[in-house]
């Protein structure tokens, strides 16, 4: 697959991870964190808001990969 195709690919998918998943964030903190303490939701957001990097870091790995060399 060329590297432009990729990274386009890519590009689309992170965007649409970003939306996804702070959709799903902000759904979970409205249904289930509504009656909790200050640091409930500190402990919540500061979690929910570093672990989408991981897929994130795969995608962008996936991205960077050169092309297999046509034999």
């Amino acid at each position: 697959m060329p590297i432009r195709l990729k990274k386009l690919i890519g590009s689309i998918l992170l965007v649409a991870l970003v939306v996804v998943y702070a959709l799903a964030a902000v759904t979970v903190a409205a249904g289930r964190l509504a009656e909790a303490g200050p640091l409930v939701h500190l402990f919540f957001f500061l979690v929910s808001g570093l672990l989408w990097i991981l897929p994130a870091m795969l995608i962008i790995k996936w991205m960077q990969h050169p092309p297999r060399p046509k034999g």
